[in-house]
């Protein structure tokens, strides 16, 4: 009967993939999903800087330092990036970062 839903079909979720190119970067996706990890982690670290006043200075340095090298490194990943999956990845990472860097330095991460 025309349109009725057909009962035979399986359904199966979309595959998500960072090679949306066909070809394998195990290495891009690895710097992309680590860019993203430790900008995370900075970007934690620092809002628990922001809203927990009893955080030391260890805190604020991890986040700096962590913040640096998601910046950075999130930098020259995005140069050499291969897939717009890569990119959105990387960028996430490299904000996260950047604002976590920002919360850690104004609480006197690699000044104290």
């Amino acid at each position: 009967m025309a349109g009725t839903i057909p009962t035979n079909r399986s359904r199966h979720l979309p595959r998500v993939s960072l090679n949306s190119d066909g070809r394998s970067h195990p290495l891009l996706n690895l710097a992309s999903v680590g860019t993203l990890i430790i900008g995370l982690v900075s970007f934690t670290l620092g809002m628990l800087l922001r809203y927990d006043s009893g955080t030391g200075i260890a805190v604020a340095i991890a986040a700096s330092v962590t913040g640096l090298i998601s910046l950075l490194g999130g930098l020259y990943t995005q140069m050499m990036s291969a897939t717009r999956e890569e990119r959105v990845l990387i960028v996430i990472g490299i904000i996260a970062g950047f604002v976590g860097l920002a919360l850690g330095l104004a609480h006197g991460g690699l000044a104290g």
